[in-house]
């Protein structure tokens, strides 16, 4: 069985938002310890730029290897 557009849509948005919220805190403690000081604006700007990047990505790879898997099975 195929998974729907509509399903990996809300299965990507909830894995990114994790994700996104994950990345947020993880460069409140990384970015100092490196030597990167940002304000939480900038901070939460970044993170926004890549969890748009990582939404589409997932998106994509999902329906891809979904497409996939329906025209093996149809083999």
């Amino acid at each position: 069985m195929t998974q729907s557009k509509r399903h990996s849509l809300i299965e990507s948005v909830t894995n990114i938002g994790i994700g996104m919220l994950v990345s947020l805190a993880s460069q409140s403690v990384i970015f100092p310890l490196c030597g990167i000081y940002v304000s939480m604006s900038t901070n939460v700007q970044i993170t926004m730029y890549f969890t748009a990047i990582s939404l589409v990505r997932q998106y994509a790879v999902r329906r891809y290897f979904n497409n996939f898997k329906t025209v093996r099975n149809k083999t």
